[in-house]
């Protein structure tokens, strides 16, 4: 993961006994490059690690926090960005029209247990939630909260930042053929936590995707166990036969997901949907399935039949 970097090299600066501070997204609307829990790291060397969505806007926050801990009493500040040209306070430079709240925090030789502790549980994929503030950093363990991130401010000395640590998303792909192996690798960079489900031992292409994070061998009459609702879960239907989607598919139609994929054809989907209306089914539950799954950039072989399903989980997920 990507933002272990930034808590590795925090702790490394501290390690040194250099000054070094932390850029965080708390949030953003609109049009912002810089999404909310983009992290960065600046140290009084002029060294840094990681993003809060580059341009003049970044250039600008930089130099101020290089500034800050140059001095002997450094301060927490919040700094709203509004990206527009014809915005009267708080213009960042940059004119894509949204808007920012940056956190310049410098990093207290307090915290420095707890970087510790987060860099474990980023290492260990272990579940916790974060909570920043001004006293400092907290770390909570075993907590998963249903928002990914929450930030609420009252004032400028008045305000709390919390996240999921770690993957913010989980991706389940039921079938672990060809297009679950390519997705796997592609959805990999950018940060799902993903768990392939198949009920066909020794097969090559799950064997071989590395890129899985957890690989479960069951039976697909079991499945639903392995898939718990939640909107921090992405759920994608892609087994090797028509039974198995459509069996699938009634056992955990029902539950809240943030996204819920059937692969097919437009026949295929049509025949599921119909035997379901025959048999009963909300016809409501079929406006929570993507089917067919994916964008429609005439995709053929599984490597871009992956990048559509990709770009419409992104989508999604950037829409919540």
């Amino acid at each position: 993961m990507k933002e272990i970097e930034v808590w590795k090299f925090i702790d490394d600066s501290l390690e040194k006994n250099i000054a070094v501070g932390l850029m965080l997204v708390t949030e953003s609307a609109g049009s912002s490059p810089g999404r909310q829990g983009f992290k960065m790291a600046i140290n009084r060397k002029g060294e840094m690690q990681g993003s809060i969505g580059g341009g003049i806007m970044e250039h600008k926050l930089v130099e101020m926090m290089k500034s800050s801990l140059a001095k002997t009493k450094v301060s927490t500040q919040l700094k709203k960005q509004v990206h527009r040209k014809d915005e009267p306070l708080n213009q960042s430079g940059m004119i894509c029209s949204g808007e920012q709240t940056v956190l310049l925090l410098p990093v207290s030789f307090k915290d420095h247990d707890c970087i510790k502790e987060i860099i474990q549980y980023l290492v260990n994929k272990e579940t916790a939630s974060l909570t920043i503030d001004p006293q400092g950093l907290s770390l909570k363990p075993n907590i998963h909260n249903p928002q990914p991130f929450n930030y609420n401010q009252e004032s400028e000395t008045d305000w709390i930042y919390q996240e999921n640590l770690g993957y913010k998303y989980k991706l389940f792909i039921v079938g672990g053929g060809h297009v679950s192996l390519a997705l796997s690798e592609l959805l990999k960079s950018l940060d799902f936590y993903i768990t392939v489900i198949d009920d066909r031992p020794q097969l090559n292409t799950l064997e071989n995707n590395t890129f899985a994070d957890q690989k479960i061998y069951c039976k697909y009459e079991e499945v639903e166990q392995h898939l718990p609702p939640g909107k921090e879960n992405f759920v994608l239907l892609m087994t090797y036969g028509y039974r198995d989607d459509n069996m699938v598919l009634r056992k955990i139609i029902h539950r809240d997901y943030g996204y819920l994929g059937m692969m097919g054809s437009k026949e295929k989907v049509r025949q599921i949907f119909e035997g379901m209306d025959h048999d009963g089914f909300d016809p409501q539950l079929k406006e929570r399935v993507h089917a067919p799954i994916g964008i429609q950039i005439k995709s053929k072989t599984p490597q871009e039949i992956a990048v559509s399903i990709a770009a419409e989980i992104v989508e999604v997920k950037n829409s919540v």
